[in-house]
């Protein structure tokens, strides 16, 4: 109970940063929904797959995530507060599955089921850097597959969700989560810039340019590549069965059944 005791009041202490938080989830959330139904619009193409079905997927989807998110890999190249989990796996499956809507509903649900957990000791900054990261991942990479339901097509949107989560990612901490992570802990951004030059040696003295470069990209494009892989590998093999729990989504296309990519 006192957790969540703690967790609410951390909220109402935040409500500001919070109430921003949510209309970014929200903006993304409508902006995935826009591009499946330019796609469905554009190729003629019915998802006969349930809500019901589709909530209990994500609900399941969301668990597994929140669970390998607490489970998390330092990185010998950056600080000790950059480190590697494969929570965006579930995630990039269940965007795979129905779109990338779903994927941006699940790594929502992911962060909550999180907090719920664990709590925040960053007054959700860390929270929103994890989502807004892995959307950045899962959105580009879910709507070019969910364009066109290929092994290749699947192939090309991992490919695409790398660079991206690779890119964002890095410009998103020199932009935004260095200088937010020195105002919430009240030190000089020069403190933490320190702390990747004393691991690596690239990173530079007191040039977040450098040190983004060095610590930040290498961490995104090996998260991004790890899911990627281990995407390909899992929903290939999983996919009947995915389709036989009601978790694969069954598409028509112009009156006939489209293979999906496996």
């Amino acid at each position: 109970m006192s957790k969540f005791t703690d967790l609410a009041a951390q909220i109402t202490s935040n409500a500001l940063y919070v109430v921003s938080f949510l209309i970014i989830i929200a903006g993304l959330f409508v902006c995935s929904v826009i591009a499946e139904y330019i796609i469905r619009k554009r190729q003629g193409i019915t998802d006969k797959t349930s809500a019901a079905r589709r909530a209990a997927s994500a609900g399941l989807l969301s668990a597994i995530a929140a669970v390998l998110m607490l489970f998390e890999l330092p990185m010998p190249f950056a600080p000790s507060f950059y480190k590697l989990d494969l929570s965006e796996l579930p995630v990039m499956i269940g965007a795979f599955a129905f779109g990338p809507s779903v994927g941006v509903l699940i790594e929502f649900i992911k962060i909550i089921l999180k907090l719920f957990m664990k709590g925040t000791s960053t007054a959700f900054v860390g929270e929103l850097a994890n989502f807004a990261v892995g959307a950045s991942y899962v959105i580009p990479a879910a709507t070019l597959y969910y364009a066109k339901k290929t092994k290749k097509n699947a192939a090309l949107s991992c490919v695409l969700g790398t660079i991206c989560i690779t890119a964002f990612g890095t410009a998103f901490n020199a932009l935004y989560l260095l200088p937010a992570f020195a105002k919430l802990y009240g030190m000089p951004l020069e403190v933490i810039l320190a702390m990747g030059s004393e691991v690596n040696p690239l990173a530079g003295d007191n040039n977040i340019v450098t040190f983004v470069l060095a610590c930040v990209a290498p961490l995104n494009l090996i998260k991004g590549t790890v899911n990627s892989l281990l995407t390909l590998l899992i929903y290939k093999k999983i996919s009947p069965v995915l389709k036989g729990a009601g978790i694969g989504a069954d598409l028509v296309k112009t009156g006939k059944k489209e293979a999906v990519e496996e």
